[in-house]
């Protein structure tokens, strides 16, 4: 049996790596790491590891953070368009973001109107997702393995076929708590792809939201 393909060049073809030019676009928008951390709902510690290179962000960690900057996620990640209502698992490409050792394959389509977003996660032993929270709403389904998800600082643990639906506001996290891979299928609303642009008025306000205050603030 063929083995999904892995998906190569999957950051774009830009040479400066991904922290770097967040950074860059941060400084260029007059934001603080505390304003790109309050309004990605991650905390700014973990935004400085991402901008030095020490950390990756998720799927929905990298969209939150690019909102706040005003720019589509796919100016720094490219991510697999599917047209088609069906896909196939040995056709599916395999893509990571940086040095982040989850995986993931898409299997939602690109459709007007599609209000539906859905991944299929591959998450390594040992591996966390550092807490986020963000509009929408999510289920994680647990197709192989076991993972622990804190939801609100209460913890779960969630085994093969175990499942679970909140509203993306509270607070979330996971964590491959054990020495086996976890695979884990996701659906949310939130517009993981970048398919749905925020205008270019959407985008001033939320960088002037996040930076009216920019010239009392120093940059850490």
């Amino acid at each position: 049996m063929n083995e999904p393909h892995r998906m190569k060049g999957n950051e774009t073809t830009d040479p400066v790596p991904l922290g770097v030019r967040l950074r860059e676009r941060r400084r260029q928008i007059g934001l603080t790491l505390k304003d790109v951390a309050d309004g990605a709902g991650l905390s700014v510690g973990f935004i400085s590891q991402i901008e030095r290179g020490i950390a990756s962000p998720s799927l929905s960690s990298l969209v939150a953070v690019t909102r706040v900057l005003g720019v589509d996620v796919g100016e720094f990640l490219s991510q697999p368009r599917i047209e088609s209502p069906l896909t196939r698992h040995n056709e599916r490409p395999v893509y990571a973001i940086g040095g982040n050792p989850m995986t993931y394959e898409r299997i939602s389509a690109s459709f007007p109107g599609a209000v539906l977003h859905s991944v299929i996660m591959h998450e390594p032993p040992g591996h966390r997702n550092p807490p986020i929270t963000h509009e929408g709403e999510e289920i994680m389904f647990v197709l192989e393995g076991t993972i622990t998800v804190e939801l609100d600082g209460e913890i779960t643990i969630l085994e093969k076929n175990d499942s679970i639906h909140f509203h993306s506001s509270r607070r979330h996290a996971t964590w491959n708590h054990s020495d086996q891979p976890a695979t884990i299928l996701w659906v949310g609303t939130m517009d993981v792809f970048g398919e749905h642009p925020a205008t270019n008025e959407t985008r001033a306000a939320g960088a002037a939201a996040h930076g009216s205050d920019k010239q009392t603030k120093s940059d850490t």
